[in-house]
């Protein structure tokens, strides 16, 4: 399945469990929620650029301070189809870049000290294509838009859990002793946030493999990512982040954290083998 195709097969899925959760509550429960998850995602939607980037210290820097950095930014950036992004440079040993911003007309490329001196002029390249792709992907939004169904499915879950623990879901049912009907809606309750997080990190997963795809034909070149992501995957492990928020671990080309995810499920980013795998694969 393409990883596009599977975005919105999974933002589906995302959408059927909202639906069968908010069926316990009635139009109006779901509804609520969704509002309301839309709202805390809304401002994040407007404001999460700002405050990621407060939050890692970035720097913004003009043409005349980094012309290298942005003269590659610039030609890539045309390369893509887009206005040329906002450039940022963040003050750490950690090789690691990541792209923010609603729009392409709003968009920022943040790259780490770190990412600057261990690549070359190629791999840069590489590593800003893949950040531009994102950009044009539209990833920010694709990426609130799951977050508002999952956050949604969280909060009529946590409403759902609350009722029934308190008997006021199927009372008659209940008192005629049908407690397993009551243990099976505090079971979905539970699962169904578990559930909406899986899907949300898979949806992040497909945009990273989309994002490596566009990046290349944007570089002109899929082994310029290749071999970039070799030297993030050793520079990562030599110099983790630890001071990054897990939060926000999906935003950057490979996560900030030195040790493997123990579970695939829960990883915001594919293998970093499977990823160089896809991209040399590209080479005819």
């Amino acid at each position: 399945m393409g990883n596009r195709l599977k975005t919105y097969f999974l933002l589906g899925i995302l959408t059927v469990i909202l639906i069968w959760i908010g069926g316990f509550f009635g139009k109006s429960g779901m509804i609520t929620a969704l509002i309301f998850a839309f709202l805390l995602n809304w401002i994040s939607y407007f404001f999460s650029d700002k405050i990621v980037l407060a939050m890692y210290r970035a720097k913004q820097v003009k043409e005349n301070e980094e012309p290298y950095l942005h003269s590659i930014v610039a030609q890539l950036a045309q390369s893509a189809g887009i206005p040329k992004p906002k450039v940022y440079i963040i003050n750490s040993s950690t090789p690691n870049a990541f792209a923010t911003g609603r729009n392409p007309e709003n968009a920022v490329v943040a790259l780490t000290t770190g990412i600057i001196e261990l690549l070359d002029e190629n791999e840069l390249k590489g590593v800003i294509s893949h950040e531009l792709a994102h950009i044009k992907n539209r990833d920010i939004l694709i990426a609130t838009i799951a977050a508002t169904i999952a956050g949604a499915i969280t909060f009529l879950a946590r409403m759902l859990q609350y009722i029934a623990f308190f008997g006021t879901v199927n009372r008659d049912n209940r008192n005629k002793g049908n407690v397993f009907q009551l243990f099976s809606i505090l079971l979905f309750a539970i699962l169904a946030p578990i559930a909406a997080l899986i899907i949300q990190l898979a949806i992040s997963r497909s945009r990273e493999f989309l994002s490596d795809e566009g990046g290349a034909k944007i570089s002109g070149n899929p082994l310029y990512l290749a071999n970039a992501l070799r030297k993030l995957a050793y520079g990562v492990r030599r110099y983790p982040m630890n001071n990054a928020n897990p939060a926000t671990s999906h935003l950057f080309i490979v996560s900030p954290f030195s040790g493997k995810d123990i579970f695939a499920l829960f990883s915001t980013h594919p293998p970093i083998e499977e990823r160089i795998k896809r991209l040399e694969s590209m080479i005819i």
